[in-house]
């Protein structure tokens, strides 16, 4: 076995010479990793999200480190969900690639992205574990024309990288919807009333679930609220990136 894992070793070692790893952002060489994942320049230029954020939908705020706060929209209306962790701001270098992510087929950004998710996850919540990671879901006429679902993607980082399970189908979206972009409030939520059915047994689980973007919050709060209703105990959401309202 030592030698086997020796050869292996000396295997990559020659392979990763002959062919050095590229960012999958900027494709220069990333010469200090033998697994794939975004070079030191691409990492600096991300936003992480960082205090002060709503202390349960994560909404950044303007002010100083500490000063988190509820937001209005979560003190007039509390959501179903627990709270959401998100690795940073939608803009920048983490907008464009998520937009390359689900709009140019850029499906391989899945790991190096799930990773950062996979490591604010850990360091942000709880150790108390989760019972499992639902994935929030595309419609299937989306899904042949998109040929992927990024969130379920990034839910299978999560859970190789968390060593949790996941239920790929727990929710199942039932109709097709419009694109949410563009659409106010009250038609983000006329848009995705009954839009989600539930398929697997929640009783009194920890769910995490999954999504890359949080804007409005009007997906990640109906689908918690599809999984609250089926019984689940705590329903957390973990995405990618948070918009921001002033930005």
């Amino acid at each position: 076995m030592k030698l086997f894992t020796h050869l292996k070793e000396e295997v990559l070692g020659f392979i990763t010479l002959l062919f050095p790893p590229l960012c999958p952002l900027c494709r220069n060489h990333n010469l200090d990793s033998f697994q794939p994942g975004l070079c030191d320049s691409c990492l600096a230029e991300l936003k992480p999200l960082s205090s002060p954020f709503c202390t349960i939908c994560s909404l950044p705020f303007e002010g100083p480190p500490g000063s988190d706060h509820l937001c209005e929209s979560c003190l007039k209306n509390p959501p179903p969900f627990s709270g959401v962790t998100a690795y940073g701001i939608y803009t920048g270098l983490l907008r464009e690639a998520i937009h390359h992510y689900k709009y140019e087929e850029a499906f391989y950004l899945h790991r190096p992205l799930g990773r950062l998710l996979a490591e604010t996850v850990a360091k942000r919540l709880s150790p108390e574990p989760f019972d499992f990671i639902v994935p929030v879901p595309l419609h299937l006429n989306k899904l042949r024309e998109r040929t992927f679902n990024q969130s379920l993607l990034l839910a299978r980082t999560l859970a190789k990288t968390l060593q949790l399970p996941i239920e790929a189908q727990g929710l199942e979206r039932t109709r097709p919807t419009l694109s949410q972009q563009g659409l106010k409030s009250e038609e983000r939520k006329r848009n995705l009333k009954g839009a989600f059915s539930l398929n697997t047994e929640v009783k009194n689980r920890r769910i995490l679930l999954v999504d890359d973007v949080l804007t409005t919050g009007t997906t990640a709060r109906e689908c918690s609220r599809i999984l609250r209703k089926g019984g689940a105990r705590e329903v957390h959401v973990a995405v990618l990136a948070r918009a921001a309202k002033y930005l």
